[in-house]
């Protein structure tokens, strides 16, 4: 059956990867505190002004699906993490890199501020 909201896609997973989900969430909830929270795509996605973010939890990884652009130490930051499509894997036997989502979801607001103006 499919997640109703975030707290129940979270549910679905053991406790480890649980841990891991609500640090994703967190920290996106942090850098983007007027964002929105919704099932999307079958996986947690945070909106603002569009699609900010999007996780979901895996057998051996977190993947978080934003495009990373910015700077050039942010890109090379978040190259050990890069995926084959555009997204990004925090292996769960590691630390997740909450500064590393974190930075990168603040660019991303950023970059559609600067949209904006």
């Amino acid at each position: 059956m499919a997640a109703r909201d975030i707290d129940d896609y979270i549910a679905g997973f053991p406790p480890e990867v649980q841990k891991a989900l609500q640090q994703v969430r967190a920290t996106i909830r942090a850098a983007a505190p007027r964002a929105t929270e919704r099932i999307s795509y079958q996986m947690p996605a945070f909106f603002q002004d569009g699609v900010l973010a999007y996780f979901g939890g895996f057998r051996k990884h977190i993947g978080l699906y934003p495009p990373v652009s910015g700077d050039a130490k942010l890109l090379r930051d978040a190259a050990p993490y890069a995926g084959a499509k555009g997204n990004l894997r925090f292996p769960l036997d590691r630390p997740v890199p909450c500064d590393l989502i974190r930075r990168i979801v603040e660019a991303r607001l950023a970059a559609r501020t600067r949209g904006r103006a």
